[in-house]
């Protein structure tokens, strides 16, 4: 058994992005590259994104502080606090409006 904080860790986090040059922090909660689920806290200081990339799986992305936008396939969608998306199968990008912190997970799943 194992227990994390993730308020704590979205704190630091947070704390990190904010004074970095990039605006941005991340760090694996679980999983890894030799297991499906992965749980990721990514966190992004106001104004910075995650550039379009593809979804390696089933994911969703959780916000556990501030306000982001994730595009997809020509739409967008707002989440705050609190809120769950569910992330197309589609390539996409996420854009922080508030200084932010998500816990994104994903299962991996065979691509042909």
């Amino acid at each position: 058994m194992q227990k994390i904080s993730l308020d704590a860790l979205a704190r630091e986090l947070l704390e990190t992005a904010v004074t970095n040059t990039s605006g941005r922090a991340a760090r694996t909660v679980y999983g890894g590259h030799e297991h499906t689920l992965r749980q990721t806290l990514i966190s992004l200081r106001a104004g910075q994104s995650l550039s379009e990339h593809d979804n390696p799986g089933e994911a969703t992305l959780h916000v556990l502080h501030g306000r982001v936008r994730l595009h997809a396939a020509g739409e967008a969608w707002e989440a705050r606090l609190g809120d769950m998306l569910i992330i197309p199968d589609a390539r996409h990008s996420l854009d922080a409006i508030h200084d932010a912190v998500v816990l994104l997970t994903v299962a991996k799943t065979e691509r042909p």
